[in-house]
């Protein structure tokens, strides 16, 4: 009963998942077509280069979409932690996909000013890429807000992942359409604008890449949780009348959820069961704060005891 009731809770949380993904994916294989178009007719360079970093934003919805069906799938006989690992590497490749899109863009921006430096006349941009640059914004800026929201309370850090790609494909647009209308409405030497306009956008594309990368690469490592979420931890077991201390705190991340290992230590003098009792208190004071699917070893000992001699190797019960 209890399996069934994690499949089919996961399950709605994968629909959920697909169903703001697919929404974003739709919004931009449109600006995709729009941009490419907008970079070709409308003769600008910086419309064509956003065009191809919403490429790199549509990528990651495929992304997302393959991970999470494997992440949303329960433990098994080859994962006993579940499948979760594999939404934090979505999550990796999606910052690394965004960090290659900044650099591209970069790359493009510095190559265009040197070909103007050297008296190459850069083309006049078209109104058409203008407005598309303006829609671009719009549409990216509420796509950012819907599917952040919705990777909050889905508490999935791919869909908050492609949020934040989301606004970095609505700040390259407002880059875009600041270098347009410079090249446009300022004279054939202010053209420039479009290219230099391209490399500012880019350094945010890239540290936004960086900011998402760090925390998916720390918990790929087995990274700690941060200390005030251990110290945290560490209170609400403390305030389970009966558990005197807790030493050997171990905590990582599994995609959406947590694992926990500790030895806490009780009156030698009560019975097995009412130390098993302890642990359970203790076990369900943390997933009332962190989630009902956190993993929890405890093991119990008794306040007197001095500590196993294998150290974190020895048995742990519970």
């Amino acid at each position: 009963m209890k399996t069934h009731y994690f499949c089919t809770r996961m399950e709605q949380r994968e629909k959920k998942i697909y169903r703001v993904t697919l929404t974003g994916s739709l919004v931009n294989a449109a600006l995709i077509a729009l941009k490419f178009m907008a970079g070709i007719f409308g003769r600008s360079s910086a419309m064509v280069a956003d065009a191809v970093h919403s490429l790199s934003d549509f990528v990651t919805d495929v992304i997302v979409l393959a991970f999470v069906k494997i992440a949303s799938k329960p433990k098994d006989e080859s994962h006993d932690y579940g499948h979760g690992k594999f939404e934090t590497l979505a999550t990796l490749i999606i910052g690394v996909i965004l960090i290659a899109a900044g650099i591209a863009l970069l790359v493009n921006g510095i190559s265009l000013i040197i070909r103007s430096l050297h008296g190459e006349q850069l083309p006049r941009p078209g109104a058409i890429a203008l407005v598309v640059a303006v829609v671009s914004i719009l549409s990216k800026e509420w796509l950012f807000r819907y599917t952040l929201r919705a990777g909050k309370t889905l508490n999935s850090p791919a869909v908050q992942a492609n949020a934040w790609h989301h606004r970095s494909d609505a700040i390259s647009s407002g880059g875009t359409l600041v270098g347009i209308a410079g090249a446009m409405f300022l004279g054939d030497n202010w053209r420039i604008l479009d290219p230099v306009a391209a490399i500012v956008v880019s350094f945010f594309i890239v540290k936004s890449g960086y900011d998402i990368v760090r925390p998916a690469a720390g918990e790929l490592l087995e990274r700690s949780l941060p200390a005030d979420q251990e110290q945290e931890i560490e209170r609400l077991v403390i305030g389970v009348p009966g558990i005197e201390s807790i030493h050997k705190l171990r905590t990582r991340r599994i995609g959406n959820t947590i694992a926990v290992d500790m030895h806490a230590q009780m009156p030698g003098h009560i019975t097995l069961a009412q130390a098993h009792n302890l642990a359970t208190e203790a076990e369900n004071a943390i997933r009332g704060r962190f989630g009902k699917d956190c993993f929890i070893n405890i093991h119990m000992e008794p306040a007197s005891a001095t500590p196993h001699p294998l150290g974190s190797c020895g048995s742990q019960g519970h």
